[in-house]
């Protein structure tokens, strides 16, 4: 369980400075597919950073698992992104001279893991995904919602907690984003948190439960489902 309590975030000082986040507190359940749904600007993608330890808020804390993420130097939250979260994003991010394999190895690269292990990891990830026809081409072959599966398997390889999806289906055709939300879906009813960062309601639809945000604050009817 990940929970934030009274997070606010702010960018800049005096009269540039910018409230992100206000007040937020949340709780993030095991094992739930949790969308937050707001519009560009609203400060859901600083609410996922922040979520996965990849930015610290100005003000209040997270409780990850026990673990106060707010109290960690930046090379204890290295080691904890490493070792719990996943990352799904709009753009991939995938190394396109790379093979499919090597960009999903990646995170246990990282990590120091044995070449041999962690190739035999990714290919495991990657048939369980029905990749496994791709898994010697290279990144730079493969259509949108390929890629999009392909970066789904590298957030998975290292068996995180939690995974987390900013617009993972932004740049996909309608089809290939269905198929990627059937993915996420089926991740979280395998027993991992699944978080999904989007303005799109017909994705956010497959979620278990929701947490809206508009100008950096969570509305009060966050977790209804949407009609």
């Amino acid at each position: 369980m990940i929970e934030l309590i009274h997070v606010d975030k702010t960018y800049g000082e005096g009269s540039n400075a910018v409230e992100a986040l206000k007040d937020v507190s949340i709780t993030i359940e095991d094992g739930k597919f949790t969308a937050i749904l707001g519009k560009s600007g609203s400060g859901k993608s600083t609410l996922m950073n922040i979520i996965g330890a990849l930015d610290s808020p100005t003000r209040g804390k997270v409780i990850s698992g026990g673990l106060d993420l707010t109290a960690m130097s930046e090379k204890e939250l290295a080691a904890y992104r490493n070792r719990s979260t996943g990352f799904v994003f709009q753009s991939f991010y995938l190394e396109p001279a790379f093979t499919v394999l090597e960009n999903v190895a990646m995170p246990l690269t990282i990590a120091g893991v044995a070449r041999r292990e962690r190739e035999e990891r990714a290919r495991k990830i990657l048939i369980e995904l029905g990749l496994e026809d791709k898994i010697p081409r290279k990144a730079n072959e493969l259509s949108g919602g390929q890629k999009q599966r392909v970066s789904i398997a590298r957030a998975l390889v290292h068996d995180p907690d939690i995974v987390l999806a900013d617009e993972p289906t932004g740049n996909l055709d309608s089809a290939n984003g269905r198929e990627v939300m059937k993915l996420l879906r089926r991740i979280s009813e395998s027993g991992k948190s699944v978080v999904l960062v989007t303005h799109n309601s017909e994705d956010a639809k497959n979620a278990d439960c929701f947490i809206r945000l508009a100008d950096g604050c969570v509305l009060p009817d966050g977790e209804v489902p949407l009609s």
